[in-house]
């Protein structure tokens, strides 16, 4: 009797093993199978100075910290903004546009324009532009958000705004944006960061808080879809009108260089390359 009860003993000692050995196995390969997928899956997102919890939005992969510049991060529905309360602008917004984003019942709402309260004061305003000939020129676009009216509404703080040309607002940027959207519905979803560039010289400044004029703008894009990996840059100058955007079109390394910025840090090494030193127009 007591040999047939050590025998029971030993069986199920045994059957707890083989589980135990069976599911860590299995979690090895499903991390296994994330290390290699394109993905931002373990990208953080993580700031001192961050508003609003430490956690990734959409698995999206923000550019890395800045140095000696300025910045607050800050978290919307639809998009993350580094903020610089010295420009009174965006360092960069980044955000994952997909192509249900890109639909929706959501309308651009009258009268949208609005101070953001979770940045100091002094901070940019609607008195600031009016009257400065500059436009309200929107980083992420309200066109990228018809998914969702809370996110479209929070495209139109003024910590998502720049003073912008009117004839760059209304052409090329607007063609490029157009474009974005395009290719979201193509690919089902990319990964875009924007914002202004500052020569170095002393800048134009509108309004009492003297908002910063930009001298130019950057945008870069990323495709992760399997096979179809790839990346793009565009670099406009603050005056440029209704030209084709294929004449501004920069690798991601060399809009890096000219931001002095990192974007993208969490790449998977297979496709860095491939994504950040080639850019060409007719592959996407």
């Amino acid at each position: 009797m007591k040999i047939y009860r050590l025998s029971i003993i030993v069986l199920l000692l045994l059957a707890i093993i083989v589980v135990f050995t069976t599911c860590g196995s299995k979690a090895k390969s499903v991390d296994d199978d994330n290390n290699d997928s394109f993905s931002f899956m373990n990208a953080t997102v993580v700031d001192s100075q961050e508003t609003g919890p430490s956690r990734p939005l959409f698995n999206i992969d923000i550019p890395s910290p800045l140095k000696k510049v300025s910045e607050q991060i800050l978290y919307r529905k639809g998009y993350v903004v580094s903020y610089n309360k010295d420009t009174k602008l965006p360092n960069w917004v980044a955000w994952k546009l997909t192509a249900e984003h890109v639909n929706g019942e959501a309308r651009r709402p009258g009268n949208a324009w609005h101070e953001d309260t979770d940045v100091p004061t002094p901070r940019a305003n609607s008195f600031d532009y009016k009257g400065s000939g500059w436009t309200r020129g929107h980083m992420c676009p309200a066109g990228d958000n018809k998914w969702d009216s809370d996110a479209m509404y929070e495209t139109f703080l003024y910590t998502n705004c720049c003073p912008q040309n009117s004839n760059l607002n209304t052409g090329t940027w607007n063609q490029i944006e157009i474009s974005c959207r395009r290719w979201a519905e193509k690919y089902g979803e990319i990964y875009i960061v924007c914002g202004p560039v500052l020569f170095q010289q002393e800048h134009e400044t509108i309004g009492d808080n003297k908002v910063v004029v930009p001298e130019a703008f950057f945008k870069v894009i990323v495709c992760l879809t399997d096979n179809n990996a790839k990346g793009i840059g565009f670099i406009c100058r603050n005056t440029d009108g209704n030209r084709k955007k294929d004449l501004y079109v920069n690798n991601i390394k060399q809009v890096e260089r000219v931001m002095g910025m990192t974007f993208f840090p969490h790449l998977p090494n297979a496709v860095k390359d491939r994504i950040k030193n080639r850019a060409n127009i007719d592959d996407w």
